[in-house]
């Protein structure tokens, strides 16, 4: 981290920070693109306001805040909060939108809770647990980033290796059932790749942030690619671009860095909305232009 440090000349600590962004935009862009095309946005947002109560249980239960433990707590209920959606939707037979409020608000009004109990409870290591909530990256060391690096390095592996069951199993479920996928298994294994990008980013954005990360990348790679698995590899790159344009301007500017990166990722949606060749509004605008007045839409 040192020569990297040199290299982008920068103090050792923005330089984590920095790193940490990419990260997080590398990660939630590739595995958040599976619920974006899913049509399940807010399933994401779910799942990343679910992790403060896990976050605020592995703290009780540890008595230290140890990050390892902490984020095994969020992953633990993220994952519980996910499949509570898709078991209250299918048994309680209401519709995704529904079930996916009554998790959102129970789980964070839970993490709320425990973490107004634990701030009252004099344990002096308690201070800074507020910030899975709203993110704070200035607090990321070079281990939290390796970590950072290697769980959401394993997601993408995933991605990598299952490629054509995920892509199959995402676009046409019934042709992958016929084929012999196990779709079930596969529709959770997206959703566990969901958990994955929210537990990477929650340090840096914060539970209530987390799905504009999620979100961002794939909207705007969707604007300027078709195939697949250009999209993939767009969003990854439209994700670190975002973490890393967002965490300099903060780190520069003295502002805290999730709002900062989310501004930045707004900016580029909004730009990519827009301009995009042969989608943007305005190439829309300039080609209804050119028409005749009788095959103007």
């Amino acid at each position: 981290m040192g020569e990297l440090s040199t290299l982008l000349r920068l103090p050792y600590t923005d330089t984590v920070v920095v790193v940490g962004a990419v990260v997080l935009g590398v990660t939630s862009g590739v595995l958040g693109a599976f619920t974006v095309l899913r049509r399940r946005s807010m399933v994401g947002d779910a799942v990343a306001h679910s992790t403060l109560p896990g976050v605020c249980l592995a703290f009780l239960v540890a008595g230290v805040k140890d990050v390892p433990s902490l984020l095994v707590g969020a992953a633990a209920a993220g994952l519980v909060a996910a499949l509570l959606m898709v078991g209250i939707e299918r048994v309680g037979r209401i519709r995704p939108d529904a079930a996916i409020g009554v998790v959102l608000s129970g789980f964070f009004c839970l993490g709320v809770v425990l973490l107004t109990h634990i701030g009252s409870s004099g344990n002096a290591d308690q201070a800074g647990l507020e910030n899975y909530l709203f993110g704070q990256a200035a607090g990321l060391l070079e281990r939290d980033v390796a970590m950072m690096g290697a769980v959401g390095g394993a997601g993408l592996l995933v991605v990598v290796l299952l490629r054509r069951a995920l892509t199959t199993t995402l676009f046409d479920p019934g042709f992958a059932g016929a084929i012999g996928l196990p779709v079930r298994a596969v529709e959770a294994l997206m959703t566990g790749l969901l958990v994955v990008a929210v537990v990477v980013g929650v340090r840096v954005v914060g539970a209530i942030l987390m799905v504009a990360m999620l979100v961002i990348p794939t909207v705007t790679a969707r604007q300027l690619a078709d195939r697949f698995t250009v999209v993939l590899a767009l969003a990854g790159l439209v994700g670190a671009v975002v973490g890393a344009t967002g965490s300099l301007t903060a780190t520069k500017a003295e502002l805290p860095t999730g709002p900062v990166v989310i501004l930045v990722g707004f900016a580029v949606v909004v730009a990519a909305l827009t301009l995009a060749p042969g989608r943007g509004l305005l190439w829309r605008a300039l080609r209804d232009r050119r028409r005749p007045a009788g095959l103007r839409s």
